[in-house]
């Protein structure tokens, strides 16, 4: 986003944390401020004089306990709105996530801005239930907001989505869920940053909400087979059926929380539903307002994203079995 705003001559202010590598940050030349989302002080300061606020920070991923998600989500934006409010901000663009909509029966597809959200959520559905709130707080906002919901991206300098798939290659723990047929709902990086830029530009978009995801490019088995080939790993061969896969899940999930697990288990019911969830998210507003819709063959993200994780010299096949 940085990238893209800069590159349309815009003055940008990045505001990040204190250990945060701001090296891509520095070389785009913008002002950086360092402090927590927590403190009121800082906000007042590090959005004076601002017009735009780009909201993109949160806890990705939906594993840890709910605490985490108050902390990493919801807190950080009921400050945020706070000072938004003392400092007069103009224009508000939230980043929140397709998953709003929880678990839609199918029939219920193709699925537009005027769907109900939280739908049959799950007990460990933690991570949609923050980004709900956040929906909800920022429409208390009393000036332009507009709401996005990307479905699931990766691209470069991205270090927790595709991460996650590359280290389930390195140690064996990929699977195909199903017979691999369903086309998966993944967008590059580039594209959503694209589509939150237009509409925090947009007169169009004051007031709504934006499904940003695509018409569905690859199919699951397609894409896990690109992916092997790029990675020089073998085509994966070991499948869940569908229902196995989510008890599965269930399964890894309870295990974790028993051992107090830092990390994801290798399979939960949310990476499951990731793999399967359906492409059918209408992005005709988008299209319509903000001109929008993905430009990048999934493919070329690959490709993108491997060239900066591995460098452009050598297999990265090796260098992720290490």
């Amino acid at each position: 986003m940085v990238e893209q705003l800069v590159r349309q001559g815009k003055p940008v202010r990045a505001l990040i944390r204190q250990e945060s590598d701001a090296s891509f940050l520095e070389s785009q030349k913008v002002e950086i401020r360092r402090g927590s989302l927590l403190d009121s002080a800082f906000l007042d300061d590090a959005l004076s004089g601002t017009d735009t606020l780009y909201h993109t920070a949160a806890k990705v991923g939906e594993w840890g306990p709910w605490q985490q998600f108050l902390d990493n989500i919801i807190h950080p934006v009921e400050s945020l709105l706070a000072a938004s409010r003392r400092q007069r901000i103009r224009r508000v663009v939230h980043v929140s996530s397709i998953t709003v909509y929880g678990h839609p029966l199918a029939s219920s597809f193709p699925i537009d801005e005027t769907m109900p959200t939280g739908q049959r959520l799950w007990k460990a559905d933690n991570y949609i239930r923050a980004k709900l709130r956040t929906e909800e707080l920022w429409n208390q906002y009393d000036r332009e907001v507009t709401i996005l919901r990307p479905t699931w991206f990766f691209g470069p300098r991205d270090r927790t989505t595709l991460p996650r798939v590359l280290a389930a290659f390195g140690n064996g723990k990929i699977a195909q869920v199903g017979d691999g047929s369903n086309k998966l709902n993944v967008l590059y990086a580039g594209d959503v940053a694209d589509a939150v830029v237009r509409a925090g530009t947009s007169d169009k978009s004051v007031g709504k909400a934006y499904n940003i995801s695509n018409p569905g490019e690859l199919t699951q088995k397609e894409f896990l087979g690109y992916l092997a080939d790029s990675l020089g790993f073998p085509r994966v061969k070991k499948s869940y059926g569908i229902n196995m896969a989510y008890i599965a899940g269930y399964m890894a999930e309870l295990i974790g929380k028993t051992t107090l697990l830092g990390r994801p288990p290798h399979i939960t019911r949310y990476s499951v539903a990731l793999m399967l969830r359906s492409n059918q998210f209408s992005i005709q507003r988008a299209k319509a307002d903000l001109g929008w819709e993905p430009k990048t063959l999934l493919k070329q993200a690959v490709d993108n994203t491997l060239a900066w994780r591995f460098g452009s010299s050598g297999m990265p096949g090796p260098l992720a079995r290490k």
